[in-house]
């Protein structure tokens, strides 16, 4: 999986891109390199989005998992107490 450092390289990488995209399009404007260029943009914009979608993923998944367990450890604790109680 993909780390939040890997996207600050993406970032970076994207950053050199659209000055590249500027440099084009103040010299002589070659549709076909603007062309290249805004492909390899998109490449890396999609690769940071799916980072941060997996991410998300992950977190959410933990965040779950702990809210089950601790949805699940209450109402055991509590049932065990109500046991002891009628003891």
């Amino acid at each position: 999986m993909a780390s939040l450092k890997d996207v600050e390289q993406v970032a970076d990488d994207l950053s050199n891109l659209v000055d590249q995209l500027r440099q084009e399009l103040k010299d002589n404007a070659s549709f076909d390199k603007l062309v290249q260029i805004a492909d390899q943009i998109s490449e890396h914009a999609d690769e940071a989005a799916g980072t941060f979608s997996t991410v998300n993923e992950a977190l959410m998944g933990r965040l779950n998992d702990l809210k089950s367990n601790a949805s699940g450890g209450r109402s055991s604790s509590g049932s065990s107490s109500r046991a002891k109680a009628r003891s």
